[in-house]
């Protein structure tokens, strides 16, 4: 290590992905002996609250922060991350359009992806076979419901099915907001005004709390991603909805439990199927507060590279690369074979639209989230009052209540009406 090399601070989600480029950045340090990695690696919500904090104040805490494609255009647009003109070798073409897009202001990336995702349904097919259940490769919501009712075998340790209930606008909210369009719902109307009161919402939640409450485990309401990964990979769900990029966790022989007994379909639909699975990616920026920008996309190209991918393949297992992110992943015959989620995977992320994502016309972006500043602590707070429904002895009314409340309250404070 050279003696005086940059140090840089890497702000990173405690997922199995990043985890792996930790072990694997020895190669970059290696090949750059004047720079030096420092990883200050965190749950996904206190990382979101310490990244936003640094950013907004431009502490300089961070050189490398992992954001997603909610913050990437609303923090370029602030001025709070620095635009990137990556390498000619970086080969941003080969970037799959809706995860370049989603990190792009007027054409100018402001973030590399490390890996992409969409949603998608999981589901034991031994469980479903012992049940004399089938299920198509789009299914609903009420096909989703069944099929939970008949594979739910509390006494024998497995629950019909696992969805996030851990509250927040990217953990419950994410599930939640693609159920409420496609249930023909939406989180404000062509004037900004909250619709947390519809039909549409209601029948969307009620379904959400009723599936957890009679076919969940216990506890749902602290279980996020990497909760129902556990549980699902240890044989405890007969079904969830969440990340495509579970998919190559829960099928590796040596460390799941149900590898070989999955089958991966297209998130559930209701009414229509608008904003049924949504898009996100988790990439990396750099904040304008930091002094060490040339390092720092330095190592951004190599950890977000083609040649980074084919280095986990080589060392890991190309069901370890990180996916979603690049044609050149979904072209190879290896990746597709070790991951039986890919074209699952690949056709979701294609057709994700998040400039049409809700049936009836919205005045944003976005389809697991509205594009807007305000939505993070909206998103927050209504998470934490449908989580409730989980917990507490409350009715959906009196949650959507307070909900539109607190949706009304914080969109009139940033005067989007009076």
């Amino acid at each position: 290590m050279a003696t005086h090399a940059t140090e840089l601070v890497i702000a990173t989600v405690n997922n199995g992905h990043m985890i792996t480029l930790q072990k694997m950045s020895g190669e970059f340090e290696r090949a750059h002996p004047d720079i030096q990695l420092k990883w200050i690696t965190l749950e996904e919500g206190i990382l979101r609250q310490q990244v936003t904090r640094d950013v907004a104040t431009k502490a300089g805490q961070f050189d490398v922060m992992t954001i997603g494609a909610y913050e990437a255009p609303i923090w370029a647009r602030k001025g709070w991350i620095r635009p990137l003109t990556p390498s000619p070798d970086y080969d941003v073409a080969d970037l799959l359009a809706p995860i370049r897009q989603s990190l792009s202001v007027d054409d100018k990336l402001y973030a590399l992806p490390f890996y992409g995702e969409s949603s998608m349904t999981m589901v034991r097919t031994d469980l479903l076979k012992a049940a004399g259940i089938k299920l198509g490769d789009a299914p609903t919501w009420a096909q989703i419901r069944h099929a939970a009712e008949k594979m739910h075998a509390p006494d024998k340790g497995i629950y019909g099915i696992c969805l996030r209930g851990k509250p927040g606008w990217g953990e419950n909210m994410s599930l939640v907001t693609t159920m409420v369009n496609t249930f023909g719902g939406q989180w404000f109307n062509m004037n900004w005004q909250p619709q947390l009161q519809t039909p549409a919402w209601r029948n969307a939640v009620s379904f959400y709390a009723d599936l957890l409450n009679l076919y969940g485990p216990p506890g749902a309401a602290a279980n996020g991603y990497n909760e129902n990964l556990a549980l699902f990979m240890d044989g405890r769900c007969a079904i969830w909805v969440d990340a495509t990029v579970a998919g190559s966790f829960v099928n590796r022989a040596g460390s799941s439990k149900v590898a070989g007994k999955v089958t991966f379909l297209q998130a559930p639909t209701a009414v229509t199927t608008k904003g049924a699975h949504w898009v996100w990616t988790w990439a990396l920026a750099i904040p304008t507060s930091s002094t060490k920008a040339q390092a720092a996309q330095s190592f951004m190209e190599w950890a977000t590279s083609k040649d980074y991918i084919r280095l986990v393949a080589e060392r890991e297992g190309w069901s370890a690369v990180p996916s979603g992110t690049r044609l050149s992943t979904y072209a190879s015959p290896q990746f597709k074979r070790a991951n039986p989620h890919a074209l699952v995977e690949q056709l979701a992320i294609s057709t994700a639209n998040p400039h049409d994502a809700t049936l009836p016309r919205s005045p944003y972006s976005g389809i697991q989230w509205a594009s807007i500043p305000e939505f993070q602590a909206i998103g927050t707070a209504v998470g934490q009052e449908i989580s409730e429904l989980l917990q507490d002895p409350v009715t959906v009314d009196e949650v959507l209540s307070k909900s539109q409340q607190i949706a009304d309250r914080k969109m009139r404070a940033a005067g989007y009406y009076r």
